[in-house]
């Protein structure tokens, strides 16, 4: 190990996490160029070659590498938190109406594609301007930039260094949930921790109506991963890298195909930037189309919009201030003063959070992302049925649509980690603050 490992969580979910978290964070720990710790949020679990919810930067002029495992293949798979005026007494009658409408604005499901089609050219401009060509384009408001991470653009985007099977899987993405954990839902605010920062946020009163949105670049981005991984573990012995468990393959940042994946990596970023800006532009008509309002007039107001995997250069103390490239894989940026959004299963509470100085100083300016698997996929299709979960969750208040009933078996609660004892752990470890925690009324799973 270059560097010690550092695990945040409480005993409980210390016990609950699968052994699967320490070794491959031991494994991240052995990585060419490391600075300060490999680290694991607490909502960590067995992930491919990292854990999700690992965080760890690497000095680019110490050799630091960057590695496609340690983003993932969702690349900027993320979390974008909508406002409205409404409360829940008037929604609570429409919500039925307003999920089968958005369920068919809003194309969801494995390798479903979506209302945009979209020529080479105009794919490429996504790749290179994210949020901001959705904008231009009339999918939202110029101010929706300014609440988005990396202003919705992340900067070293190269078209060149994407494979045309990722461009043929692109074309018609934009604007679409996936499958997954990925989900669209209605919520109401359930409790305000910090009335002063709520309110500057837009959320003023319990009961409020919210909208989150949780998606990346869809298979885009798995091309993406796929292609490099392909690549970096042909390359690493000309860099005499040797890594534990190949699914950690990696390469010098500053050489030609850390360089080439950064340029690559960024299009998918800039893309799920893009599809999560048009999935809101459709929330939006689709509210205005429900109530007969403006979306302006409802005042649906982006809060802000999250990446949880990715690889950014940024500036840190360590001990002394040097430019990493920090990955983040299932683990949300913390930065001061910064909002935080962290989701939660589709039966439980989501929370928004706020980012501190002394995360800065013990994660990078990283935090947890969501409550975190603690079963896999197969069991909780064994142990739930779709059907079955979809009318229980009807009972308790909350409408669901999904394009599986066994990919909603998959995203039952039972499959979850306590989200309210992962949010503490990071309010009490001072790697976010607690704002104000919502619940869901309606959902569309993929």
């Amino acid at each position: 190990m270059k560097v010690p490992a550092r695990i945040f969580a409480s005993e409980k979910l210390l016990r609950e996490m699968d052994e699967g978290v320490i070794d491959q964070l031991t494994n991240v720990a052995q990585l060419p160029g490391l600075v300060g710790y490999a680290l694991a949020m607490p909502d960590a679990h067995w992930g491919y070659g990292c854990p999700i919810g690992g965080v760890f930067a690497t000095d680019p002029k110490q050799g630091g590498v960057i590695s496609p495992g340690s983003v993932g293949f969702d690349i900027n798979c993320g979390v974008r938190l909508l406002a409205t005026d409404l409360n829940e007494k008037e929604v609570k009658s429409q919500t039925t109406k307003l999920i089968d409408l958005l369920f068919s604005r809003v194309p969801s499901g494995v390798g479903q594609g979506g209302l945009l089609k979209l020529n080479e050219h105009e794919l490429k401009e996504v790749m290179v301007e994210g949020a901001n060509w959705a904008v231009k384009r009339g999918f939202g408001w110029q101010e929706d930039l300014e609440h988005t991470e990396e202003g919705g653009k992340l900067a070293g985007a190269n078209p060149e260094m994407i494979s045309k099977r990722a461009i043929e899987r692109g074309r018609d993405q934009v604007g679409t949930l996936g499958s997954g954990n990925h989900y669209l839902e209605i919520q109401v605010v359930k409790e305000i921790f910090d009335p002063p920062t709520a309110s500057k946020m837009g959320i003023t009163k319990v009961g409020q109506v919210m909208v989150m949105i949780h998606c990346g670049s869809r298979g885009f981005g798995h091309q993406v991963a796929t292609d490099y991984l392909k690549i970096f573990e042909e390359t690493m012995p000309k860099y005499k890298i040797a890594v534990p468990d190949p699914q950690l393959a990696a390469a010098p940042f500053n050489s030609p195909e850390g360089q080439a994946y950064f340029g690559a990596m960024a299009c998918a970023v800039n893309l799920a930037f893009a599809n999560r800006q048009v999935i809101m532009h459709r929330v939006r008509e689709a509210f205005a189309q429900s109530f007969g309002k403006s979306a302006e007039e409802l005042r649906m107001q982006l809060i802000y919009d999250v990446a949880h995997n990715i690889a950014k250069l940024e500036q840190h103390t360590v001990p002394a201030m040097r430019q990493l490239v920090v990955h983040r894989k299932g683990a949300t940026r913390s930065f001061p003063d910064h909002p935080v959004i962290i989701g939660g299963s589709m039966e439980t509470e989501s929370y928004l959070m706020l980012g501190t100085k002394e995360a800065m100083k013990l994660s990078f300016g990283s935090t947890a992302h969501g409550s975190g698997r603690t079963m896999s996929r197969a069991e909780a299709k064994r142990r739930v049925r779709g059907e079955k979960l979809q009318k229980e969750m009807k009972e308790h208040g909350i409408y669901v649509r999904s394009s599986s009933m066994p990919g909603l078996a998959e995203e039952a609660g039972i499959a979850y980690k306590d989200i309210s004892e992962v949010v503490e752990v990071t309010h009490q470890a001072g790697l976010s603050k607690k704002v104000a925690s919502f619940v869901p009324i309606g959902n569309i799973k993929g």
